[in-house]
């Protein structure tokens, strides 16, 4: 007891731990409250184990993907120190705000997006804050944005099982997550990090999408393996997961994301991905 006094902080709404100080002795959901305006019906977190694989892109292509099945989708970009959603769908602006809360900033064809550097005055500017803060701007994401009326919000997080993606699982109402892996050796770990979290935190994994798969021949139509027979399958199996997507290297891709196009997109690369979460999820 002497020494649940010495490391308590008093305050219950920071801490899992399940101890007598707490009532019930029951632990407290730590799920942050949407702001009074927003209406997000569902939320899904595209996770990696490590960095440099695709995530960003993954969630800019569903995003698209479920906007032109007629529903309302945004985008929350969690990744605070390495932003790249607003490129992707050429955005500048600044996001505006007022007593209500923090307005997101809608693509070209009206997808909402909220990343940090929609707020800085030099979106080129490193974001150099410690982990807490950045958690602490993650949530504000969620409860200070006015997300208004959201069918599939995607939630861009940064790579591993650090402080934001802890407080993304926590404080966010995921209803599932996409894990985004590539075909070297690492798949492995990188599937088993993100797995082993989402199994902690009580996660549903929807399934994984294999990034930078294969390059498509421009002559002859072949897949060619750059990397070697992939592995996504083996892990996939081994985890008991669909493998949803495999997405090429494809040089058209890469010149609409440095356009700021990337709603111009002309592929297929995702659809079975999308039609897993529209039965999933509804």
């Amino acid at each position: 007891m002497a020494e649940e006094k010495e490391t308590c902080t008093h305050d219950c709404s920071s801490c899992g731990a399940a101890c007598s100080s707490r009532e019930g002795g029951a632990p407290q959901s730590l799920l942050e409250p949407q702001n009074k305006l927003s209406n997000v019906k569902k939320v899904i977190g595209v996770v990696s184990g490590k960095g440099g694989v695709g995530k960003s892109l993954v969630t800019s292509m569903l995003a698209v993907e479920m906007s032109r099945r007629g529903y309302k989708t945004a985008i929350l970009d969690a990744d605070i120190t390495g932003p790249s959603i607003p490129k992707v769908f050429g955005l500048h602006g600044k996001a505006e705000g007022s007593e209500d809360g923090i307005y997101p900033v809608n693509t070209t064809t009206g997808i909402e997006v909220m990343s940090i550097n929609l707020l800085l005055d030099d979106e080129t500017a490193p974001v150099v804050w410690r982990g807490p803060v950045i958690a602490g701007t993650v949530k504000q994401f969620w409860t200070d944005v006015v997300w208004n009326d959201v069918d599939y919000m995607f939630v861009d997080m940064p790579p591993g099982t650090g402080d934001v993606p802890l407080t993304v699982f926590q404080s966010l109402p995921l209803d599932g997550i996409v894990i985004v892996t590539s075909p070297q050796e690492l798949v492995s770990m990188i599937v088993s990090k993100a797995a082993n979290m989402a199994s902690l935190m009580n996660i549903r994994v929807l399934g994984l999408v294999e990034n930078m798969s294969y390059v498509l021949c421009p002559d002859c139509g072949k897949h060619i393996d750059v990397f070697g027979a992939g592995k996504t399958d083996a892990v996939a199996k081994d985890f008991g997961f669909d493998v949803l997507a495999r997405i090429p290297l494809d040089s058209r891709l890469a010149a609409l994301c440095d356009k700021g196009a990337l709603e111009l997109m002309e592929n297929d690369y995702l659809t079975a991905a999308a039609d897993k979460i529209e039965a999933t999820l509804g």
